[in-house]
């Protein structure tokens, strides 16, 4: 398998496609009005009940530019939402390097677009399994894997996209778009990927250090039925 090796980029990336996916909504109704008068041509692409939330914060003349990823994808969610987001059409848009013919080929045939901005944080799950009540199978459901995902495709492609996890951030990233007309920097970009790398991390430990501490016995408690 060849690598792609990298060597022109660009500075400021304008963002024109933003795809938003929370489970921590804090902060969405002090970012979605700023972010959409920072780039008035936004198009948004969500899930879920963040598509919901970010709906009620837009006013009609701008909801046209939310965008449902199951109408993007043309998959609808499975049952649960167990499968959102893990589609090629979302993967080709953020891992997708600007100067790749072979890459805007792909986009093209596809009827893809480029992700810019990727805004996503994940299922609680180190909380949940702080509570004294939970089992095994309530902390098999909140494990995520369609954000870290995400923010891992977006964090490795940060020469192109911006991957935001952390909500403190908003305003950080919001004073840049506003200073460059809708652009982001690589500046910014490396910072928030060192961050997001992170945050995945400190994810996956949270629930290994979980299964580590589960036996066997807690774990066939959590099926009564095994079959």
């Amino acid at each position: 398998m060849s690598i792609n090796t990298v060597s022109t980029i660009d500075n400021l990336v304008p963002v024109r496609h933003a795809l938003i996916s929370v489970s921590d909504k804090k902060g969405l109704d002090f970012l979605i009005p700023e972010l959409m008068e920072a780039i008035p041509g936004l198009k948004i692409l969500s899930t879920g009940g963040t598509h919901k939330t970010i709906a009620s914060l837009l006013p009609d003349e701008r909801k046209s530019a939310l965008v449902q990823v199951s109408d993007y994808t043309g998959q609808p969610e499975t049952q649960g939402g167990l499968v959102k987001t893990l589609d090629f059409k979302i993967y080709l848009g953020l891992l997708t390097e600007t100067y790749n013919d072979s890459h805007r080929e792909d986009l093209e045939r596809t009827d893809a677009v480029p992700i810019d901005m990727v805004i996503v944080n994940l299922y609680p799950f180190k909380e949940t399994v702080a509570r004294h009540d939970i089992t095994v199978e309530s902390a098999r459901g909140n494990i995520d894997i369609g954000g870290p995902c995400m923010i891992r495709a977006a964090a490795k492609n940060f020469i192109r996209v911006a991957p935001v996890v952390d909500p403190v951030d908003y305003s950080l990233m919001l004073d840049e778009l506003r200073s460059t007309g809708g652009k982001t920097t690589l500046e910014t970009r490396a910072m928030l990927a060192k961050k997001a790398f992170e945050h995945t991390a400190e994810y996956d430990r949270a629930i290994t250090d979980y299964l580590r501490e589960r036996s066997i016995g807690e774990i066939k408690k959590a099926y009564p039925d095994i079959r």
